[in-house]
């Protein structure tokens, strides 16, 4: 494994490559290995692919899921950016346990089955493209009551947030932004730190630096690191 420096600018260039390749990979009748069924291939004439960007807060990665939308157009795609911070569960669930309860964050605060219901689901090969781009609006408490929209075959969704992977939510390329927890609690505001055990317990028993498809070192934020495995 080698860990090569590389600018914001270069690194969302280099991940709008990798996701155009494997838009070319789907739209050739390829699998793209990351569906529950790696055995069903996808229609020829391009697929949508569901792209997660998995990082702590601290790792800001919604400034890097924004960051490519402008080279995957310029590549000709079409992109959907959603947060998983507007697929939480109500604050009843949420806070059942209190409101700085770690094991609650990891397990229960994102409601992943609405996330794969409204958003990863109807990307499927066969689907209807019809995305959700909000559920919840947990400063609100209630639903969002967001429109439907639609992304084209050969479209991105872009979806950000953390604790995403380990999930078996069906994406077709993930990027984990790795910190130190030296790292990461030098950059998560004081009040913030309850949330530490609970990315601690993730690299533990998810391992999403070694998961990913693509994994970066973000200690620093603005100076990323590109993981290259063998």
């Amino acid at each position: 494994m080698q860990v090569r420096p590389i600018s914001p600018e270069r690194l969302a260039e280099f991940l709008a490559d990798r996701i155009t390749e494997r838009i070319t990979d789907l739209s050739a009748g390829q699998p793209s290995g990351r569906s529950p069924d790696p055995s069903v291939g996808w229609p020829t004439g391009g697929g949508r692919l569901r792209v997660a960007v998995d990082g702590a807060p601290a790792a800001r990665p919604g400034i890097l899921a924004d960051a490519l939308v402008e080279p995957l157009r310029l590549r000709g795609h079409p992109t959907l950016r959603v947060s998983a911070a507007d697929f939480l569960r109500p604050a009843s669930i949420r806070w059942e346990y209190g409101r700085q309860d770690a094991d609650a964050y990891h397990d229960l605060w994102l409601d992943d089955g609405a996330l794969a219901r409204e958003v990863l689901d109807p990307l499927e090969p066969g689907g209807t493209g019809q995305v959700l781009p909000s559920f919840w609006d947990a400063a609100a408490d209630r639903a969002t009551r967001a429109p439907y929209t639609d992304l084209p075959p050969g479209g991105v969704l872009l979806l950000d947030g953390g604790l995403l992977l380990g999930r078996w939510l069906p994406f077709d390329l993930t990027v984990h932004l790795a910190m130190t927890p030296a790292a990461l609690a030098r950059r998560t505001p004081p009040d913030e730190h309850w949330m530490l055990a609970a990315f601690a317990r993730y690299a533990s028993e998810t391992g999403p630096a070694e998961a990913a498809d693509v994994t970066v070192r973000v200690d620093d934020p603005r100076r990323p690191a590109l993981v290259e495995r063998p």
